[in-house]
């Protein structure tokens, strides 16, 4: 079984079109299998936390938006 394995390195040399393009793949949700997707998701939501200025067009791909509940 292979997993994920990102660096920060790796995150903190990524560009905003590098992130552009991997909304764009999450938004169009063509993976050949589920693992791919979620795959995809993770990285999105580890350049969520360490780099938010990047991933704040896409937020809404993670469900990190606040919510109002009252």
């Amino acid at each position: 079984m292979t997993t994920l394995s990102i660096s920060k390195k790796d995150i903190a040399t990524m560009t905003t079109k590098d992130v552009t393009e991997l909304a764009a793949r999450l938004e169009l949700d063509n993976y050949s299998n589920a693992f791919e997707g979620l795959d995809d998701w993770h990285l999105l939501r580890a350049i969520a936390f360490q780099r938010p200025e990047l991933v704040e067009p896409y937020i809404h791909l993670l469900d990190l938006e606040p919510y109002d509940e009252g």
